[in-house]
């Protein structure tokens, strides 16, 4: 990790690197799937993120991009995309990446960043909640407009300051396999609604951890939402 480059992307060489490992990652064959090299130069002149990561080789193996958003008078960025090269995931990668996008993030005076994941994906839950303490503060039913694309939308303070926690409501267990929480049609239904209960009475997701006595189950940790 040491040896690992981690810088704004410059110029369209880089760009185009870029946009064919978010295809890559992402297993993407459509041409409308695509990231658009034009988009990324953009951003970068406009206040969004576009950062790579370089192995010693000068090979890109990760790279992250966002932009300014605003809500409710708070201005905050969001994290569009990651994508870290199957090569290179596991190796700390993605947390650089983010480390760098917040800084970023933080010159524009953006208190928070923001981003959404799949909720059922227990890696990224892990990541989030455990590696960087983002918070999920809301749930969008199928967010890109077709079945099978709920996700959680996480904040992550970017203030350093420390957060007050309040006690957790009883905690959602739910079936798991290695890789996804319920991974059964019936089992995937019924957390979907159980999730969406949760966040409409005012939950945000903190955790999602797996017990230490059991191979098959994970628990959803809410708190109460003080804001």
């Amino acid at each position: 990790m040491a040896d690992v480059v981690v810088r704004d992307l410059d110029g369209l060489a880089e760009w185009t690197a870029a946009s064919a490992l978010y295809r890559s990652v992402f297993g993407y064959q459509e041409p409308e799937w695509g990231l658009s090299p034009r988009l990324l130069a953009a951003l970068g002149e406009n206040s969004g993120t576009v950062i790579g990561a370089f192995d010693p080789g000068g090979a890109l193996i990760g790279f992250c991009y966002g932009f300014c958003a605003v809500e409710g008078g708070e201005i905050y960025h969001y994290s569009q995309a990651a994508v870290v090269a199957a090569s290179a995931q596991g190796t700390g990668v993605g947390r650089l990446l983010k480390q760098a996008q917040a800084v970023a993030a933080r010159r524009t005076g953006a208190r928070s960043m923001r981003w959404t994941f799949d909720p059922y994906a227990l890696r990224n839950a892990h990541f989030n909640f455990t590696v960087l303490g983002a918070i999920g503060i809301r749930f969008l039913p199928d967010f890109y407009g077709a079945p099978g694309t709920d996700r959680v939308l996480v904040s992550w303070d970017l203030t350093g300051g420390a957060r007050t926690r309040t006690p957790h409501v009883e905690g959602l267990v739910a079936p798991a396999g290695d890789r996804y929480a319920a991974p059964g049609p019936l089992d995937r239904a019924w957390l979907r609604q159980q999730l969406m209960k949760r966040f409409a009475a005012g939950g945000r997701l903190v955790a999602v951890t797996r017990p230490a006595d059991t191979e098959d189950r994970v628990v959803y940790a809410f708190e109460d939402d003080q804001s």
